[in-house]
């Protein structure tokens, strides 16, 4: 039975992809079934092999170090603010972002970063059918975030045909930054984060190959990398302050979302007799079943997924807890890996003011196509937690 509704649930994404296709003929499916293979393949090496397991702990135990690092730093400015043994939010899950940001400055500063996107991105160029532009920007876009990642190509924003433009916003919104990586880990098992990294990679190739297909020339694919040159020390006092404005920031959008949906929630209860989140719930359950989650439980799951999508991942990421202890373990991993993306509503407004931000016209271009561009995404999301799905 797991296999059937796996085959229905990637069946359904690709049909759900190929009705809004921009262009059908141009559909090149050998990139589209290798890369599915490949999901296949590193979704099983991950999850259900001694040396996959041994990577993930790997991973895990190294993010408890930075994190543990982090909290040194936070106790030195912090301590004595919150009560023995509490757990506040932003000092334990997103002020660690400024550290890890402090670190993936200096990977940069010292080019190690660049080296590594550069090659993992010409690796994937010969196996997506995308151009060298588009690999380089998914792999940048794990690292530096839907936003930052515009910095490195804005001297192509201004040159890029809206296909190509697509894409990239795709991938940026598919992907999470590696600075957030730390807190997600708090939130929920490390091994189905380092999961949906591996498969969302792959899957935003697969959606943007069936929605968005076209070709790219040896004359087009070039690509010019926007560095900024800098001191050490100014580097890190950049990245220091970068770290601080997204702690702050997804702060801000978690109190903002959270006391919203307190309230819509309480409206809908007094007027309808049902919680806004459990219509939610409803609605995405089917969606929840096509991912292989047993239907007795599809309505919680639906919930957290829909969640995710109108408001953010970590507000999604504290209701998983909450429902958990009802939810078996397999649902677990399978909606954990569904939230680990920046596929949301207010994700279309910060990738399209960072663009606009860069250049106008092209900002307008992202704003024009930002609905498009989240139901990509979410396919993504929906087929990464299948796939999870298949070996859970």
């Amino acid at each position: 039975m797991k296999y059937i509704v796996f085959l229905a649930g990637v069946a359904a994404v690709f049909l759900l992809a190929y009705l809004v296709s921009n262009d059908r003929k141009k559909i090149k499916y050998r990139p589209i079934l290798v890369m599915l293979g490949l999901q296949l393949i590193l979704t099983y090496f991950l999850l259900n092999t001694g040396v996959g397991l041994v990577i993930i702990k790997g991973i895990s135990k190294l993010f408890e170090k930075l994190l543990s690092y982090a909290g040194a730093g936070i106790d030195f400015v912090f301590g004595g603010l919150a009560n023995e043994a509490a757990m506040p939010f932003f000092l334990n899950v997103l002020l660690p972002i400024v550290f890890i940001s402090v670190l993936i400055g200096i990977a940069q500063h010292f080019r190690i970063l660049p080296f590594i996107i550069k090659w993992i991105g010409f690796a994937l160029s010969k196996v997506n059918g995308l151009g060298r532009l588009e690999s380089y920007n998914a792999v940048a876009s794990a690292v530096f975030g839907q936003s930052e990642v515009f910095i490195s190509v804005k001297k192509l924003l201004g040159h890029l045909p809206k296909h190509r433009l697509y894409t990239l916003c795709t991938s940026a919104m598919s992907t999470v930054s590696a600075s957030i990586l730390g807190a997600y880990m708090t939130m929920i098992d490390p091994k189905y984060v380092v999961t949906a990294l591996v498969l969302n990679l792959f899957g935003g190739f697969i959606i943007a190959n069936i929605i968005n297909p076209y070709e790219v020339t040896s004359d087009d694919d070039i690509i010019e990398i926007e560095e900024e040159k800098q001191t050490f020390f100014e580097m890190l006092g950049e990245y220091i302050m970068d770290g601080f404005k997204v702690a702050v920031i997804v702060g801000a959008m978690l109190l903002g979302f959270v006391a919203l949906i307190a309230l819509i929630n309480d409206v809908f209860n007094m007027v309808f007799g049902i919680t806004f989140q459990t219509m939610l719930g409803y609605v995405f359950a089917p969606v929840a079943f096509l991912v292989g989650i047993p239907w007795a439980e599809a309505v919680s799951a639906g919930t957290i997924m829909a969640t995710k999508l109108v408001s953010n991942e970590f507000v999604a990421m504290m209701d998983l807890a909450k429902y958990a202890k009802n939810m078996s373990d397999r649902t677990i991993g399978i909606v954990s890996v569904f939230l680990v993306s920046f596929a949301n509503f207010s994700s279309i407004g910060i990738i399209t003011g960072a663009v606009k931000g860069l250049h106008e016209e092209q900002g307008n271009t992202v704003a024009r196509f930002g609905i498009k561009l989240l139901y990509g995404a979410t396919l993504v999301s929906i087929l990464s937690a299948a796939i999870a799905g298949l070996f859970l």
